[in-house]
């Protein structure tokens, strides 16, 4: 946002010619963050944001030279709202909007709805609005309004000039949802939805608006992308989401506030400020001091941010003692140690500014500290801020600290609720409680943060370590700590020193002290100074200190010190229980008692009332009064106060007892007759009783003439006494007053003084009417309804009747009038699905009629529940006749009803006939022997059912005579079973005669009755019931003769019947069909014939596929076969179809497929090596066919592939085992260094096309040798500078590396000639400046370790160029012309010795275009010495010290020599190249040439 704000700032600044209408929308469009409001990462609805008003009049506002404008076009703010993270704990805003004074308002959610009895800090915030608002009417122009917040059309009629009113907290019904004020939207902790827009009470509630003036929204843009530039160069970013300030509970008006955002002002003493302004805005300006700012004694919220303060004279704040709210946020601020104490100081944010630590003085009031986007590293100094609750240190340093929210919560203390705008791990909450309590006074002294389990020993050592400077000589202190301390109990200190060496002994003074929620701003304990301390209910929560003063010998030392934790409330205990009030019925006690043990939660009470065997049961529990009942009479009760603290620890409980609870009197109070006193009405009495229990009292009421009571004897008793309190008025009561006597009675049938009471007027009469109406009885066909009534208002006279019928419930009805003038109807059928109504016109005696009422039945009459009247069985009882069960129904329309039959066995056994469900039942022979009877389940039309009536029995049931009704033969077939198809009737069937025969021809039905006698062409051929036709039945006819027998022996008449068709032959088939090979590739097919007599059966053969295809083999016709070539890979399969002599053709079978045809396996006869069995050489294994013609079949025509497998050998002789090699599958292999000395086997495998294994075949060889030594792949690495390693890599064959031979040389570009580098002889080399311009070569002799050389290689480097930090200063050295290095020189020491430090002098080396020279540098007494001078003339040269990167030596000539010691490589690289250039006009080569540099 702030890049893109940039971007579009700097255009608007170049397009000059742009209108002052699309500035404002670029304004609006990419204005900074805080114009616009703070943008969280939840969306806000767009619907919330209006359009501005059209036609806004141009705005001039004159401030100290300053002039925006607000041009005269339409604005247009429709943008999506937007959210964005607050960094520095600020509320989540939406996106503002224009209101009417000019402004932008800012919607809030605040972060909870307030307590109507409390004022909420954060409910409301000031709204920006313009210093002087008569102002906004320059150049005569009237300002028009501009759309508030609400969509309420009265806001804007309001005058541009009024100011904005702000209530004070926000109106409970404009929330939909809350949230935290310091949430972090980006974790997703609250959820955000805007406050209606249409609510008119946002109109007149502005306090949860922020307004933003519109003078930025014209010219400011481009002032504020000044400002945005220039503070990119003090800061790494603007992060507009440190800008927003809390809200502000204060309505300001334009005389209290003072907005000057974006408009350069660089001193406040230029601006005309007030000692009244409440709220000042200065942020984005070029203010770097607070010169002018005491004015402001008044001021609450006061925003410096993006300025460019740097860190002191913050000391003028000290007047502002009412602020509020300080944001320094964005400026290059470094130290807080000037910023004064400020009183009433909630917020404050140094975000964005250069900060190395927070410390400062102690704020107070302080609850918002946000420091995020600093270089702070450490918590030393960290002030006391005792009402700090959210903390913000994001992208510090200081977050690597281990366990950094532990150490804020030791530093803050209770008050913290965020770190870093989260809520509070639990985790680093239970650290910090691991932590000694003086931890925090050391983390405020600078001591290292560390784990907790070294946190004990750590803190005491650097404590020890501050203290020991301070204690008295020859001790040293070995303890300091104090105990756990707890509410009145004793708390020691324990101070301990070691004697190290002094003859002195050490008197110890003590003094307590109490300090806050956390170990700071401890106040001395008065006469608290002994090593004892007891600690009071006041101090619980608290730390002690506790300062131990060593004196020696009248001399006191400097204190040492221990904090203890903070003071713990003692156990919960209570004492002094007692209880309050008297022991009698019907009073109210309480208990009480004193609490001790810090602050109490909640306590338990109870009471207990006495058994009969001294025992207590509980009465009640949970308060401290209790209610004296009966029950407690002549017992007494026990009041039990249990203990408990705020954290729920229970302590021991004590009680107290009453004195025997004593009886109270029944006494009657505030008698009175409750209810309308009027005939028929219903009152009761209303009393209350004390002095005991009231359960048996008894009323009796009377009526009297006379208003006033005159004693018993005038009352004219209506009741006798009753305990029911409630009485009905009855017709004789009416004009008389109505008197009630009430009598008390207890339990125990005391009773107490009778008490009476008069109604206040008589009881007056009604009209005659009807209080109720009601019909009873069931809506049911045949039942009888009978109608009931309550009448009141007089004596009744010859009140009217009347019924009807209705077709539906809203209709009048047809009266019936037979039932006229009766209270009484019996349900007709022709009533069934009608409504039925009863009407009643009440009439008093004397004629009077009221108002008629009718009842309506709720539902239509229902049919009568349907039953049998009579039910009875009319036929025979012989085996085939038919029963039928008569019956007569009633009960509405008749339904299928259900009938049931029933068997009874002689012993009484009934079972069900299943499946009978009609009015009939024909007999069968399974009834013979039994009792027959029925039973009917009546059915209504509407399915209701009504009861089973069962019929007599009939019977028992005897059998008919045996006969056979039918006889038929089914179609005969060669080997099927016949089964004839007969009918028995005659009782129960036994085992009947039957004869199978069989004749030629059909006979007609007169020969058949003589079957028997017949000889010709019959023949008996079966005497069972069925036959199973054979091969000589085959086209002759079947009889069959039954003679039906019943089971008692009986036999009937003899059925004779004949197949309809000659026995027919059974199909051709073929079973067991099979094929085995009975020579090589020869098949043979089989299988067994059925069906008659066979003629000439097909044979075929098929072959199978893979893939399941059976293809019929062409030619293949006959019982074998002899595979060929397109057999293989295939099954074969034999197919027998048969054939009947008759022509007929069965179905084709087919055997099981064979096995696979497969040709026969390829082989190989030999495996041998081609190549040497040395190292790096390679191997190829070679195979021998067989020659056989088959195999070389095979081999041309199914060989697939051929797989190898190489290993090497382990061991010799009988102990020698082969390993694999892994990943070497092909036929080649090369040998390696490993290989040396050991054999090499290789096995070969052939598979064939069918996926065929040969078997293996392998060969082995000698022991492999090793190789010539050879170097590949030889390179130099390292980059192209002078100041750069080399190192040479390539990769060694040829057995074991022994000693090879390096040697580094270097080359010129255009000459092939190689300059040896002398002792260079290692895989490494490191450049100098000696080697600018120069190839590098490495030549590398490949050593075995036997001494055996191989040929040499060499490689070669880019030329070497100088490093280009170094070429730049040469560069501009050589520019320059005259420098002076500051170097050392040792006069004395020859040249060619090593410089040695203890005598090495300061020189200067002073060198320009003409000569060089070494001076001595004079003192106060002496001027400086020249001692070697010269040009740069040959032989001048510059030497450089292989051996030493630090010296180099100057030749002027060969007496002129000088050796010169630099303090590092960096400085002797650009004296020597500088000495060098500068003598190039010598020699032939440029200093473009002498330092390479490829740019």
């Amino acid at each position: 946002m702030e890049s893109l704000l940039d971007s579009n700032s700097l255009a608007a600044r170049k397009r000059s010619h742009v209108s002052s209408v699309e500035r404002v929308k670029n304004s609006l469009k990419f204005a900074k963050p805080h114009m616009l409001a703070a943008i969280g990462k939840r969306s806000v609805s767009a619907s919330s944001i209006k359009k501005k008003d059209d036609d806004a009049p141009e705005i001039e506002l004159n401030v100290s030279g300053l002039r925006p404008i607000l041009t005269n076009s339409s604005l247009t703010t429709n943008a999506a709202s937007l959210r964005r993270r607050n960094s520095i704990g600020g509320t989540v805003y939406s996106m503002p909007k224009p209101q009417e004074n000019g402004d932008f308002g800012i919607e809030k959610v605040p972060s909870s709805v307030p307590d109507p009895g409390k004022k909420n800090e954060s409910d409301s915030q000031p709204r920006s609005g313009p210093s002087d608002p008569s102002k906004l009417l320059a150049e005569g122009r009237r300002a028009s309004p501009v759309s508030h917040l609400s969509s309420t059309s009265d806001s804007g009629n309001e005058d541009f000039t009024k100011k904005p009113s702000v209530n004070p907290s926000l109106s409970i019904s404009s929330l939909k949802k809350v949230s935290s004020p310091f949430a972090d939207s980006s974790y997703g902790h609250s959820s955000l939805k805007t406050i209606s827009s249409s609510s008119s009470s946002f109109v007149h509630s502005p306090s949860v608006t922020i307004s933003l003036k519109l003078e930025s929204m014209s010219s400011s843009v481009n002032r504020e992308a000044l400002s945005s530039w220039r503070n990119c160069s003090a800061l790494d970013s603007h992060d507009s989401s440190l800008e927003m300030l809390p809200q502000v509970d204060v309505k300001p008006g334009n005389e209290m506030r003072l907005d000057l955002r974006g408009q350069r002002v660089r001193k406040l003493n230029t601006l005309n400020l007030s000692p009244d302004l409440e709220f000042v805005y200065l942020r984005d300006n070029l203010l770097s001091s607070l010169e002018g700012i005491e004015i402001l004694k008044r001021v609450k919220v006061l925003d410096l941010s993006f300025n460019t303060f740097k860190g002191s004279g913050f000391d003028s704040l000290g007047n502002c003692k009412e602020l509020l709210q300080l944001n320094l946020a964005g400026n290059r601020i470094t130290s807080l140690a000037s910023l004064p104490q400020l009183p009433n100081l909630e917020f404050l944010s140094v975000a964005q500014n250069r900060l190395r630590s927070l410390s400062m003085v102690s704020q107070p009031r302080l609850k918002v500290l946000a420091a995020s986007k600093n270089k702070i590293s450490t918590l030393k100094g960290f002030p006391h801020l005792p009402s700090l609750e959210h903390l913000r240190v994001e992208e510090n340093p200081i977050l690597e600290m281990p366990h950094l929210e532990a150490a804020v919560i030791l530093l803050v203390g209770s008050t913290l609720k965020q770190f870093n705008d989260r809520d509070l791990s639990p985790s680093e909450k239970e650290v910090a409680k691991l932590y000694p309590a003086h931890t925090t006074l050391c983390i405020q002294d600078g001591w290292e943060f560390c784990c907790p389990e070294l946190a004990a020993d750590s803190t005491f050592s650097f404590l020890a370590e501050q203290w020991k400077k301070h204690l008295p000589p020859g001790y040293m202190i070995e303890e300091a700590s104090v105990d756990q301390p707890f509410e009145e109990d004793a708390c020691c200190c324990h101070f301990k020193f070691t004697n190290l060496n002094s003859d002195c002994e050490l008197v110890l003074k003590h003094q307590w002290f109490i300090g806050d929620r956390t170990p700071t701003n401890f106040v001395t304990i008065t006469d608290a100074v002994g090593e004892v301390y007891w600690p009071k209910h006041e101090d619980i929560g608290k730390y002690l200190k506790v300062e131990c003063t060593p004196i020696m010998e009248d001399t006191e030392f400097p204190s040492v010190f221990a904090i203890s934790s903070p003071v713990s409330p003692a156990a919960p205990s209570v004492r002094n229980v007692r209880i309050v009030g008297h022991a009698v019925e019907g009073n109210i006690i309480e208990g009480f008692g004193e609490y001790f043990g810090g602050k109490e939660g909640q306590s338990k009470y109870q009471w207990l009332r006495e058994k009969e065997n001294s025992e207590f049961l509980l009465a009640s529990s949970g308060t401290t009064e209790y209610a004296v009942t009966e029950e407690d009479v002549g017992r007494r009760v026990k009041f039990v106060y249990i203990p408990v603290n705020s954290e729920g620890q229970e302590g021991k409980s004590a009680s107290v007892r009453t004195e025997i609870v004593k009886k109270a009197p029944l006494k009657v109070t505030n008698l009175k007759i409750v209810g309308d006193l009027r005939e028929g009405n219903k009152v009761a009495v209303a009393a209350t009783v004390t002095g005991g229990t009231e359960e048996f009292s008894w009323v009796q009421w009377f009526k009297t003439s006379a208003s006033k009571l005159e004693g018993e004897h005038s009352l004219e008793a209506l009741t006798t006494s009753k305990i029911a309190k409630a009485f009905c008025i009855p017709l004789c009561a009416v004009g008389y007053y109505i008197v009630a006597k009430f009598c008390p009675g207890a339990p125990n049938g005391e009773t107490g003084e009778p008490v009476y009471v008069i109604s206040e007027q008589v009881v007056k009469t009604l009209p005659p009417c009807l209080i109720f109406l009601t019909v009873t009885g069931e809506l049911s066909e045949g039942e009888m309804l009978t109608a009931s009534y309550g009448y009141i208002g007089g004596h009744e006279g010859k009140s009217l009747y009347s019924w009807y019928l209705h077709e539906t419930d809203a209709d009048k009805g047809e009266p019936i009038p037979e039932a006229s003038g009766l209270v009484q109807y019996c349900i007709p059928k022709k009533a069934i699905g009608k409504f039925i109504s009863f009407k009643c016109t009440p009439m008093r005696d004397d004629g009077v009629v009221g108002d008629p009422r009718t009842f309506l039945g709720k539902e239509r009459v229902c049919p009568g529940s349907p039953r049998l009247l009579s039910l009875k069985i009319s036929g025979k009882g012989i085996e085939g006749f038919t029963l039928v069960a008569n019956k007569k129904y009633w009960g509405g329309e008749e339904g299928d009803s259900i009938f049931r039959w029933f068997l009874t066995s002689s012993d009484g056994t009934q079972s069900e006939i299943t499946g009978i469900r009609t009015g009939s039942y024909t007999l069968t022979c399974d009834d013979i022997g039994f009792l027959v009877s029925t039973s009917c389940e009546p059915i209504r039309s509407d399915g209701a059912c009504g009861p089973v009536v069962l019929s007599e029995n009939i019977g028992p049931i005897v059998p008919a005579d045996p006969k056979g009704s039918e006889l038929v033969l089914p179609g005969c077939f060669e080997d099927e079973e016949i089964i004839p198809v007969k009918t028995y009737y005659g009782g129960k069937e036994g085992v009947g005669k039957y004869t199978w025969y069989r004749t030629k021809s059909k006979l007609a039905e007169s020969e058949l009755v003589h079957i028997a006698s017949l000889s010709c062409d019959v023949n008996i051929v079966g005497e069972t019931l069925t036959y199973i036709p054979s091969l000589k039945d085959v086209g002759s006819y079947l009889a069959l003769c039954w003679v039906p027998t019943r089971a008692d022996g009986k036999a009937g008449d003899p059925l004779i019947s004949i197949s309809s068709h000659p026995v027919m032959a059974a199909l051709p088939s073929v079973s067991g069909v099979c094929l085995k090979e009975i020579g090589s590739g020869v098949y043979n097919g089989s299988g067994v014939y059925y069906g008659g007599y066979e003629g000439s059966s097909l044979h075929s053969w098929y072959r199978e596929t893979n893939e399941g295809t059976i293809i019929p083999i062409t030619g293949a016709n006959s019982t074998t076969y002899e595979v060929t070539d397109s057999d293989y890979k295939c099954h074969l399969l034999y197919g027998y179809t048969p054939v009947r002599s008759d022509g007929v053709v069965g179905k084709l079978k087919l055997s099981e497929p064979s096995t696979v045809i497969l040709p026969e396996l390829p082989k190989i006869e030999m495996l041998f090596f081609e190549g040497k069995e040395v190292e790096g050489e390679i191997l190829t294994a070679v195979e021998i066919i067989p020659k056989t013609e088959v195999q070389q079949l095979i081999w041309d025509k199914y060989k697939k592939e051929i797989v190898y497998e190489w290993s090497y050998s382990i061991g010799t002789g009988e102990c020698q085992s082969f390993e694999t090699l892994a990943a070497q599958h092909s036929c080649s292999y090369k040998v390696c260094l490993e290989d040396i000395g050991r054999c090499l086997k290789c096995e070969c495998v052939v598979i064939d096309n069918f996926g065929r294994s040969s078997e293996p075949v392998s060969a082995v060889t000698s022991p492999i040798l090793p190789g010539i030594p050879k170097i590949y792949d030889l390179k130099i690495e390292g980059s192209g500078f002078h100041t750069n390693l080399y190192a040479v890599r390539g990769t060694y064959s040829g057995g074991k590396e022994g000693k090879s031979k390096i040697q580094w040389l270097k080359s010129t570009v255009a000459s092939p000639d190689l300059i040896s580098i002398p002792g260079e002889v290692g895989r490494t080399y490191e450049a100098n400046i000696d080697d600018v311009g120069y190839r590098l070569v490495a030549v590398y002799t490949p050593v075995r370790e036997d001494e055996v050389e191989g040929l040499p290689v060499s490689a070669s480097t880019e030329p070497i160029a100088v490093e280009p930090d170094v070429y730049k200063e040469v560069q501009q050295k050589l520019d320059l012309g005259s420098m002076k290095f500051e170097v050392l020189y040792d006069k004395a020491r020859p040249p060619k010795m090593a410089p040695g430090v203890q005598n090495l002098e300061k020189r200067i080396l002073e060198v320009n275009r003409k000569r060089v020279k070494v001076v001595k540098p004079g003192s106060n007494t002496l001027f400086q010495t020249i001692e070697v001078r010269g040009t740069y003339a040959p032989p001048f040269h510059v030497d450089l010290n292989r051996n030493d990167q630090l010296c180099f030596k100057i030749v002027i000539d060969s007496d002129n020599e000088v050796n010169v010691v630099v303090p590092n490589r960096y400085m002797r690289d650009v004296i020597v190249l500088v000495l060098r250039g500068l003598a190039q006009k010598f020699n032939s080569t440029s200093l473009n040439s002498l330092l390479k540099l490829g740019r």
